[in-house]
């Protein structure tokens, strides 16, 4: 094993909570049940990407953390390419490369990472918390990270933590990565006192702008007591108790959800933050949880929804009446054809995605339009066939399909760049609309 500087099925779904998040537009309540969209379960064949690539925005996110893959040489050229590292950078993350003799047994896994790790903790000192994050070959060598974690945290105790957690793709999807990484922490936090007042934790991978925004809608709304998982700090964790009111920035935070409701946090169920409306229910989610009156929250939100409005009328033109078609991807495809339909006009052909959790989702589901083909699951090949026949004006997928149905003439955007990017809140929603309507102008100018 050498170091390469480089760049399950899903857990059941916690049930929401009750409690009002807020009306929309046209009447119905965000996160009603009534009328619910009903899925067609699919499986077969996926199109996936792998849960590794969640550290990409996530080695950015907590600056004294480092993530350690244990993986292949395929892993390091895998995050080397799509991050974009060049070879004089230093990023805090690294492959630690399972060669032959460690694959065939012929080595112990066990001493050649310890005696890789010193190296790296005493190259980068700096380091306050080590991921060890696994891979497909890792799990198929039954190499226990997560044994490793405990035996190197008592080695390294007072100076570095270790944890570990799965980044593997066999049986996930790419976002789980911070699912998995963020689960990994929740043991970790303080307890929070029985008698401690009422705080707001905001758990989701969100770009530092953006967590600012958030802060000061918050305390403006009159709640000043806000942490953010994961935090800037890995030596500055959140505290959680029965007192925590947990309020979710994405939707692929199952397990991470579940665990923090297990320790006695309450989830607020809430569309996610995505356009005006978006983010003003799951504003109103929080003041309603916390008391506050309908009209402060009318005042503090009025400049940000007119600002995001106007940012969004900017694209409406492009987007107004076209038809979208969902590949699952990222878990965000509910919350995004919400949001293309309902503030944009546009219209949703098909909207699937890996893994439906109706708890977590149920607020932006409920807000679809009816009749909107919803899809849970996979059969590749079966949906492109559905794709075809659509001739879709806009077809959300991964990498792996969107040069394909390319040269079949169709205008692809990779559901990919809509987690790389800050996307969430009021100053974002014209970005965010400006995703969708680039390809479709593009598409324009080469056509002309």
């Amino acid at each position: 094993m050498r170091s390469s500087a480089a760049l399950v099925s899903p857990p059941p779904c916690p049930a929401p909570d009750s409690g009002a998040t807020g009306a929309p537009a046209d009447g119905r309540a965000a996160g009603s049940v009534a009328p619910t969209v009903e899925a067609t379960v699919e499986r077969g064949p996926r199109e996936v990407f792998c849960g590794l690539t969640g550290i990409i925005w996530l080695h950015r996110k907590i600056q004294d953390a480092f993530f350690l893959i244990v993986g292949s040489r395929t892993c390091a050229h895998l995050m080397q390419s799509a991050a974009g590292v060049m070879i004089f950078a230093e990023p805090r993350f690294a492959t630690a490369i399972l060669e032959e003799r460690d694959l065939a047994g012929l080595a112990d896994a066990n001493d050649e990472l310890d005696r890789e790790v010193a190296r790296l903790l005493e190259r980068r000192p700096d380091i306050k918390l080590l991921f060890l994050v696994g891979s497909c070959p890792s799990e198929v060598i039954k190499l226990d990270l997560s044994r490793a974690a405990q035996r190197l945290s008592a080695a390294y105790a007072g100076r570095t933590r270790v944890l570990s957690y799965s980044g593997s793709g066999l049986d996930t999807t790419f976002t789980e990565g911070e699912d998995a990484a963020l689960a990994a922490l929740v043991p970790e936090m303080p307890a929070a006192a029985p008698d401690a007042a009422s705080s707001l934790l905001v758990v989701g991978t969100l770009a530092d702008v953006v967590e600012d925004q958030f802060a000061r809608l918050f305390a403006a709304l009159g709640i000043d007591s806000v942490q953010f998982l994961p935090s800037r700090s890995a030596e500055a964790l959140p505290s959680v108790g029965p007192n925590t009111r947990v309020l979710l920035a994405q939707p692929f935070l199952a397990e991470t959800a579940r665990l923090l409701e297990k320790r006695g946090a309450r989830r607020l169920p809430a569309p996610f933050p995505l356009g005006a409306e978006g983010t003003t229910l799951w504003l109103t989610a929080a003041a309603e949880a916390f008391g506050i009156d309908a009209d402060t929250v009318e005042r503090v939100t009025a400049p940000g929804r007119e600002r995001a409005r106007a940012a969004l009328e900017s694209h409406r033109s492009v987007l107004a009446g076209r038809r979208v078609f969902f590949f699952p991807d990222s878990q965000l495809e509910p919350a995004l054809a919400r949001v293309l339909s309902r503030e944009m006009g546009m219209v949703p052909v098909e909207v699937a995605t890996p893994y439906l959790h109706r708890g977590l989702m149920e607020p932006d589901l409920a807000l679809l339009p009816e009749g909107t083909r919803l899809v849970e699951g996979q059969h590749v090949y079966e949906q492109l066939d559905r794709c075809r026949a659509a001739r879709p004006d806009l077809t959300v997928c991964g990498l792996g399909l969107a040069n394909p149905l390319e040269a079949e003439g169709l205008t692809t955007k990779w559901s990919i760049e809509l987690v790389f990017t800050p996307i969430q809140g009021y100053e974002q929603a014209g970005d965010l609309a400006e995703l969708f309507a680039r390809p479709l102008l593009r598409d324009g100018l080469l056509k002309v």
